[in-house]
């Protein structure tokens, strides 16, 4: 595992926990030897994030769309910077660029790239592992909405497994890295599909 693309608000939050854990994933990811892919903003954890990694000596990709240059105020010290025309580009070059992908608290946009990862995963789209860093219980509630999803047949248990969780950043990019992915029947949800879609 050599990349990590980290989704994560463009605020910091209210409780400066949360800037505290982003600080820590960054210098994890840098003390680890791997490279940052990110939103490519200076704002909120995001900034952080990548502020972190770039002192702990990792490469830091940017990925930002033009509409979003002048509100999320670009961050000019990173590795390499990627200015894209859309939202729908952006995902995709962090998507092909990472090994792995960690969500951390965020608000709508950071839930949607999470849990776009987590069901082209499902679908057999991709095998890259897709976790959460479960900061002073801000992911609990969305836990317990995907358990309930289980529970009422919605989705599979091994779907749900998953999602790799964690609370400390280094056990976080351990388990990321110790990620193994589900065995694909031609049974399993998603088969034809995956079938259909892998080259």
């Amino acid at each position: 595992m050599n990349t990590v693309t980290v989704f994560c608000g463009s605020s910091p939050g209210y409780d400066p926990v949360y800037v505290e854990a982003a600080s820590a994933v960054g210098e994890a990811i840098g003390r680890a030897g791997m490279g940052l892919v990110y939103g490519g903003g200076h704002v909120g954890l995001m900034g952080t994030v990548a502020d972190a990694a770039l002192r702990a000596g990792a490469h830091v990709t940017g990925v930002i769309p033009r509409a979003l240059q002048a509100r999320e105020a670009v961050n000019e010290a990173v590795s390499e910077l990627i200015v894209v025309d859309s939202m729908h580009e952006r995902k995709t070059i962090m998507a092909d660029r990472a090994d792995a992908f960690l969500a951390l608290p965020g608000g709508p946009g950071t839930l949607e790239e999470l849990t776009e990862q987590w069901t082209w995963a499902q679908l057999g789209i991709h095998e890259k592992p897709v976790g959460l860093l479960n900061v002073d219980g801000y992911f609990d509630p969305l836990l317990a909405f995907v358990a309930n999803m289980r529970d009422r047949g919605f989705t599979h248990p091994r779907y749900t497994d998953m999602l790799v969780v964690a609370t400390d950043p280094v056990e976080a990019l351990a388990r990321l890295r110790d990620y193994v992915p589900p065995e694909r029947t031609a049974a399993s949800p998603g088969a034809e599909l995956t079938a259909r879609l892998r080259p």
